[in-house]
């Protein structure tokens, strides 16, 4: 069930087959569907139970673990990022009971810390997940980690360049313009002109003043190609590798075609992306500026990114990631309670800024944590500040791919008097690397600017040879045209012979002093190389202007043979133009010299050294050599050791060969360790010898020690071998790679010279290669000798293969054994047993060879053999053999299905393959037969008495135009076996022609998943293409190269439906014809198609649509609308016209949202808007939710009376009236003579109401209820109320009469009040007024009478005026007053209504 393969293989998608990719409930865990539909009852593979990243002390276990679903049961398999699964060191298991699957790998060592990848595939799909594993470095490592970084850095210093970005060689070129690659100028387009030079260089391009000329075209070319899809661009910014390890880039731009296709392209493919910033690729884009990103970066996403706009290229830019590693790691730190932790680490090339991890999170710059780096940006410091037990765990360093960790251990403050108390924070640090850690970054420092500068002068020197040997070429040619010009004036003017003769000569003494001074410059230049001041040197390139013809064409060969030179601006320095024959000299362009053509004085540079000193690591008592070289061989060089002047000694030679200096150090001690210095005549170069004392082995040990010890089994091997070496040293002896630690049969000797192993009583399997590490901190040697067990061999393995099985003889052959013991099988002892008796006949030995054929057989008999395995060693156990029959007729099984390769008119060729079963003998040959379509007879084709011999046949005795079909018997010894199953039918005809291509083929509807087409059978032309009998569809993804057919036979019908394509992708789509002459020409679409249905505008699909909720608070609250567009709309929710809460939970799907708030508060109160927007259009609906509780009761409820016959009811407010607006109040009456509760008022949006009709002598009560849209309150009840009926006597007295006057002026005892009332609710509006007469009173809004409007309902009962808006609007909003006017005079009372949205 378990396989290991190599990570990184790529597993090809077969054509036809989908790849659609799946989310998993379980995070972290990614399946791909290969169907485009799961049969019934099949599912893809996933992770129930994923393996998580694991942190873990070396030597010790890791266990990955997982349990994985699927039906059919998938196949489980491991990988890893950087390296092989091997048997030999990780262990596979499944624990079938639990279903569990297990990678154990024992004895963790730091190589195996890597991301480790498990798969899980079966037929339909597959599911990948990943896991880092960290190992922590323990043990003799952990305190030798510092001493082995700086070792590594002395003894292998040349791997440092491999990790300088190389320099291309820049070898002239014999071309005039080379080929440059199309990389070079998108890079160039998009790049910095302070880049240019840096570019240039990596492709070898020297001729700056060609390069600006041809840029400056291209970059018309392209800002005209640009200008057709976008309006503006800006702010180009070059891909940048983050510290949280993704890479992004960015631009401006302002697209004149908002629905314009953007495109990525990484190295000339197409990338997928998304607005999803968690996926491998992403766009995010803020108003006009968009932001690439590449999240996780790792070495495959190196490369040149482009961005292009409907296929026009906008930006370029090139990832290249640092190859950046840790000289010095991070190491474990002990650190008191309230002390400061340090962690310090050298990295190999300068970086800004590294990531700190602590206990897998982030570290930033803050009161807890210091971030420092050193000025060569190579040493980086974290300091953990005032350390408390709390801070204890694993801290990581991440620079770039690389990273390295160690702990942090906070020893806690146990001091008895101190409890209680508030511990001092100590001002001492633990931890650091001190001042080997400022030695390394330097030197480390050193190397790379040496090397830099190596890598300029070696490009600027080899372009100047380049430009040298083409201005000499130039030089040659210039002189061959001017001294064939002179030949030809001189014959022409032979008046001015004498004069001609003259001039030619002064001409060639100038070129030869010319040629001379430039001979010693270009020495002077080769001596100064590797000097920076030779180096900067810089000539200017004169020419003189000439008035003679000759004297120009002599200047103009003098230029042209200057070396020509690159600016560090980039421009390309004055060349000198060839002069052509019939050209005035004077139409060049030329520079007019300001001084004298070769200069009056040459300055001597001196001695200098072209080639300084390289550091030397040497092992001890070997001889060590350093060796410069001057540029003069006179010079005599100064030797000094640490400052000290050295001589020539027994031990020291001090060489001069030539310009060569040498000083030879023999026979290295410890104390020739130092820092070398050679001066000569000012100058001085310098070099570290370091000297090392690795283990080593003496020769003839070591030669005695490779010789292979032989022993028998159950006797002991000992192995011996002495060593020299600087202490103190691992010793370590391994069998078959697997380390060897002492037990009852291992025995092992140290010593600071030698080691013995012993091993007793050694079995077979003890057989193997022996192998004895040594290790210092200077090197590592090892060791490695064969053991050999001898033992007997193993049984032979069966079962036996039975060759022949006859009426005469039985041959049979069989598996040597497993294991022969150490030495080579001499015979095999054979005794056979015939079936029924039980005697065993003995057949003797029969040689080495794993076979025997047995003569002496009775016909139909069963016999049984032992066999045996002899050795030198002894005889094997014996293998008994499966019962085996004589002469047992055995027909043979039907051979596979005839396959038609050919047919005609007049002859069909047939293929097939041999039966899987023979029947025990030969085949001897093939029975072919046929029958015609519709009849039940078969007939044999060849003549029974000659069998066909080979797997095909021609098939001659056949009428044109007849069906047939075919089936094929095999025979041997005993007869026929049984026919095949028939072949397909065929006609016997000559081949048809390939049809020709489909007509009007279209697409007639797509969906996000499938596409459907149609299109017209292909037109027949006879001898040209044949009628179609069928069709297959092809799918190719913008992306991919390779088609693939969606049907895997050919389909009839002239349409079809793609399926499993991916939402929004774009496809190329092509269908071909096909009929027995074979396949005709592929008809494409004229353009590609995009997954996704018809533009349509986003529009509801509910029939009826709420626009108001009323929800009980704490209850959940849930809005769903159903929707359809196309394309997908991006769907936004707003709440009161503001993005909605965090609370608030929103899933979409293609054709529905919903909001749901689980527990709904009061503050959730609002209207919610959804806004749906695609391409076409743009759709809202709005919903208001109001969220409530049950009323609180009101507060306690006082009577008064006012006016005579009416009582005053007023009351505190409900709890409830400052969060609800809608909370209005129900008051009901009790009367002592009615006996029940009769409601008096409603829809109070106050707390006072006057009750009329109040009649003496009886007894009320009132109730107070608060209501609201979830329903009503608990009362609140008054105190009992009664006015007393006074009864007094009647008399009658009659005064004297008098007018009286009871007329008064109109008044308002109870004003008018201001009200706020939600829209489309009740409104009541209520006051009092007196009078004598009775008034008349009139309601007014916005000073208009409102009497005679049926809309308002209008009371006055006993001077108590109200009235009341039935369903309040935007339009009753305004300023109401109520006037009351009798004879007497006028009143007035006013108010205002606010209508609330």
């Amino acid at each position: 069930m378990f396989k290991i393969r190599k990570s990184k293989d790529e597993e090809p998608t077969a054509p036809g087959q989908v790849r659609i990719k799946k989310r998993s409930r379980v995070p972290g865990v990614m399946i791909t569907q290969y169907v485009e539909e799961l049969p019934e009852g099949m599912t893809t593979p996933d992770f129930t139970r994923k393996p998580i990243a694991l942190t873990i002390q070396e030597g010790k276990m890791a266990i990955f673990r997982a349990v994985v679903t699927g039906k059919p049961a998938p196949t489980v398999t491991w990988m890893r990022n950087n390296g092989e699964i091997t048997e030999e060191m990780y262990k596979i298991i499944y624990d079938a009971s639990s279903g569990e699957h297990q990678l154990q790998i024992p004895d963790v060592s730091v190589d195996e810390a890597d991301t480790y990848k498990c798969f899980a595939e079966n037929e339909y799909g597959k599911a990948i997940v990943t896991a880092a594993l960290n190992v922590i470095e323990v043990g003799y490592k952990k305190n030798r980690a510092l001493q082995q970084s700086r070792t590594a850095i002395r003894e292998i210093p040349e791997d440092f360049k491999k990790t300088l970005k190389t320099t291309v060689d820049l070898e002239p070129k014999e071309e005039a313009k080379p080929e440059i690659d199309d990389k070079f100028w998108e890079l160039l387009l998009s790049a910095d002109k302070k880049d240019y030079e840096k570019i240039c260089a990596q492709y070898a391009i020297t001729d700056f003043r060609w390069l600006l000329k041809k840029l400056s075209e291209k970059k018309i070319e392209r800002e005209q190609e640009q200008e057709k899809v976008v309006e503006r661009l800006c702010n180009l910014k070059p891909i940048e590798l983050k510290a949280s390890g993704e890479a992004e880039f960015e631009l401006e731009m302002s697209l004149k075609d908002p629905t314009s296709k953007i495109y990525l392209f990484k190295d000339g493919v197409m990338v997928p992306f998304d607005a999803d910033t968690e996926v491998k690729h992403a766009l995010k884009q803020v108003g006009k500026k968009f932001v690439f990103s590449i999240n996780g970066v790792n070495p495959e996403d190196a490369g040149l990114y482009q961005v292009e706009v409907d296929g026009v290229k906008i930006f370029s830019t090139d990832l290249k990631l640092p190859p950046i590693d840790f000289l010095v790691k991070i190491q474990d730190v002990n650190a008191e309670e309230r002390e400061d932790a340090v962690f310090e680490c050298v990295i190999s090339q300068p970086l800004k800024k590294i990531t700190w991890m602590g206990k897998n999170v982030s570290l930033e710059q803050g009161d807890k944590y210091d971030i420092l780096v050193s000025e060569d940006m190579l040493i980086h410091t974290l300091v953990v500040k005032d350390c408390m037990p709390l801070d204890k765990g694993i801290y990581a360093a991440v620079a770039g791919l690389k990273s390295c960790n160690a702990w942090l251990i906070v020893e806690a403050d146990n001091d008895p008097n101190s409890v209680g108390k508030k511990k001092a924070r100590k001002t001492t640090r633990a931890g650091g690397g001190g001042a080997d850690l400022l030695k390394i970054a330097e030197e480390q420092n050193a190397k790379i600017q040496k090397e830099r500068d190596e890598l300029i002068a070696k490009a600027k020197a080899e372009a100047e040879a380049a430009a040298a040997a083409a201005a000499a070429a130039e030089a040659e040619k210039a002189e061959a045209e001017a001294k064939a010009k002179a030949e030809a004036v001189a014959k022409a003017k032979e008046k001015a012979k004498e004069k001609a003769k003259a001039k030619q000569k002064t001409a060639t003494t100038k070129a030869k002093t010319k040629t001379k001074v430039k001979a010693e410059g270009g020495e002077g230049t080769d001596k100064a190389e590797g000097t920076s001041d030779i180096e900067n040197e810089e000539e200017e390139e004169d020419v003189e202007e000439e008035e003679e013809e000759e004297e120009g064409s002599e200047t103009a060969k003098s230029t042209s043979s200057k070396p020509k030179k690159i600016k560090a601006e980039g421009e390309a320095s004055a060349q000198g133009a060839d002069t052509e024959e019939g050209e005035p000299v004077q139409e060049k362009r030329k520079r007019v010299r300001a001084g004298p053509l070769v200069p009056d004085t040459v300055i001597d540079p001196g001695v200098y050294f072209t080639s300084g000193l390289s550091d030397v690591t040497a092992i001890i008592g070997t001889d060590a050599e350093l060796v410069c070289r001057l540029s003069s061989e006179e010079c005599d060089g100064v030797w000094y050791k640490d400052g000290t002047e050295i001589t020539a000694t027994d031990d020291i030679c001090i060489v001069k060969d030539g310009t060569y200096r040498k000083i030879i150090i023999k026979n290295c001690k410890e104390d020739d360790a130092g820092k070398y210095r050679c001066e000569a005549d000012g100058r001085k170069t310098e070099a570290v010898l370091s000297i090392s004392d690795p283990p080593r082995i003496n020769p003839d040990d070591l030669t005695e020690f490779i010789k292979p010890v032989i022993i028998k089994t159950g006797k002991d091997a000992a192995f011996k071998l002495t060593f020299v070496g600087r202490e103190p040293m691992k010793i370590q002896w391994y069998n078959e790679g697997e380390e060897l630690l002492e037990d009852t049969h291992v025995k092992i000797e140290k010593s600071s010279s030698h080691s013995r192993l012993l091993l007793t009583k050694c079995q077979r399997k003890t057989t193997g290669e022996i192998k004895i590490k040594i290790k210092n901190e200077c090197g590592t040697t090892e060791a490695i000798t064969q053991l050999v067990v001898l033992d007997k061999p193993t049984p032979p393995l069966g079962p036996v293969d039975i060759i022949e099985s006859s009426s005469t003889c039985i041959e049979f052959k069989w598996r040597p054994p497993k294991n022969n013991g150490g030495s080579p099988i001499t015979d095999y002892i054979l005794e056979r047993q015939q079936i029924g008796r039980n005697s065993w006949k003995k057949l003797g030995k029969i040689g080495p060879e794993s076979k025997y054929r047995d003569t002496d057989v009775d016909h139909g008999r069963k016999y049984c053999y032992h066999i045996r395995a002899e050795t030198d060693q002894g005889i094997s156990e014996m293998m008994e053999t499966d019962d085996i029959q004589a002469g047992t007729k055995a027909y043979p099984g039907p051979p596979s299905t005839p396959k038609i390769v050919s047919a005609f008119k007049d002859c069909i060729n047939l293929a097939w393959s041999a039966p899987s079963n023979t029947g025990g003998t030969n085949i001897l040959g093939y029975n072919v037969e046929k029958r015609k379509n519709g009849s039940n007879l078969w007939s044999l084709v060849n003549p029974p008495d000659e069998p066909i011999k080979e797997k095909k046949y021609a098939v001659k005795d056949v009428v044109e135009g007849i069906e047939y079909e075919f089936r094929v018997s095999a025979i041997n010894i005993s007869g026929a076996g049984e026919p095949s199953t028939p072949s397909e039918f065929v006609i016997a005809r000559d081949p048809k022609k390939p049809p020709g291509k489909v007509i009007d083929l279209k697409v007639t509807d797509s969906t996000y998943t499938t596409l459907s087409l149609g299109w017209t059978k292909p037109t027949e032309e006879e001898g040209v293409q044949d009628e179609a009998k069928g069709y297959f569809v092809e799918l190719r993804p913008a992306e991919n190269p390779e088609w693939g057919r969606c049907n895997s036979s050919a389909i009839i019908m002239t349409s079809y439906t793609i399926m499993g394509l991916k939402s929004m992708a774009m496809y190329w789509v092509r269908v071909v014809a096909t009929n027995e002459g074979g396949n005709g020409e592929p008809q494409e679409l004229d353009n590609y198609i995009i997954a996704m249905p018809p533009p349509v505008k986003p529009q509801f699909t509910d029939k009826k649509i709420k626009n108001f909720m009323v929800m009980k608070a704490g209850n959940a609250a849930r809005i769903n609308f159903n929707f359809q567009a196309s394309p997908l709309p991006a769907i936004t929710w707003l709440k009161d016209g503001l993005p909605v809460p965090k609370h608030v939970t929103v899933s979409n799907s293609d054709t529905s949202s919903q909001l749901m708030i689980s527990s709904s508060e009061r503050h959730d109160t609002g209207i919610y808007t959804i806004i749906l927007k695609n391409l076409v259009g743009q759709e809202t609906s709005s919903v208001e939710i109001r969220i409530t509780d049950d009323p609180k009761v009101p507060g306690p409820v006082e009577l008064d009376e006012n006016v005579s016959g009416t009582v005053t009811v007023s009351w505190a407010p409900s709890p409830d009236e400052k969060k609800d607006d809608r909370l209005h109040y129900m008051i009901t009456k009790h009367d002592s003579v009615k006996r029940t509760w009769q409601t008096v008022a409603d829809h109070l949006f106050n707390n006072k109401f006057t009750a009329i009709n109040i009649m003496p002598g009886r007894q009320y009560k009132f109730r107070v209820y608060a209501k609201n849209d979830m329903g009503i309150s608990k009362p609140s009840e008054s105190a009992t109320w009664e006015v007393k009926r006074k009864k007094e006597t009647f008399s009658l007295t009659l005064p004297e009469s008098k007018d009286c006057n009871f007329e008064t002026l109109p008044s308002f005892t109870v004003p008018l009040k201001t009200h706020n009332s939600p829209e489309s609710y009740e409104c009541y509006m209520s006051c009092a007024v007196t009078g004598n007469p009775r008034p008349h009173v009139t309601w007014y809004r916005n000073n208009v009478s409102l009497n005679t409007n049926t809309n308002y309902y209008i009371t006055n009962t006993c001077g108590v005026c109200s009235m009341v808006i039935l369903k309040v609007g935007p339009k009753d909003s305004g300023d109401y007053k109520v006037i009351a006017e009798n004879s007497l005079g006028r009143v007035e009372c006013s108010t205002k209504l606010v209508v609330k949205d």
